[in-house]
């Protein structure tokens, strides 16, 4: 057997991630965005392994990484036989990925305020 290193989230890194789950994030994707933010790349396996998430979950959260365009993917040719691995990196730095969060969550708010005047309106 080959020996494997496994990441795991520090203090900050799970402070991090619970942020973005009070924000509104899910935990999935939360877990999955922290954990590349902190690696290079990594396969699926990895990110199940040092989020301690289930292979569905990963999965997930990967398809929403994957819509919003934050995720690459590149193919490494499997050791012997079998499929090959897909290798995942981010495709922009989390800082860019969060000043898109921002800009989201602003926008969020703007249309709850509008909605909060508009039944103002009905008060009056």
């Amino acid at each position: 057997m080959k020996p494997q290193h496994v990441m795991y989230f520090t203090e900050k890194e799970t402070e991090f991630v619970n942020l973005l789950i009070d924000i509104g994030t899910r935990k999935n994707v939360a877990q999955v965005l922290v954990f590349l933010a902190n690696a290079s790349e990594a396969t699926s396996r990895d990110i199940e392994r040092g989020t301690d998430l289930r292979q569905p979950e990963v999965s997930l959260a990967m398809h929403y990484l994957i819509a919003q365009d934050w995720i690459k993917i590149r193919e490494n040719k499997a050791e012997g036989k079998g499929r090959p691995v897909k290798i995942y990196s981010l495709s922009k730095p989390i800082d860019r990925i969060m000043n898109i969060i921002e800009r989201d969550k602003k926008e969020q708010a703007k249309q709850q305020l509008a909605r909060v005047q508009k039944l103002r309106e009905y008060i009056r």
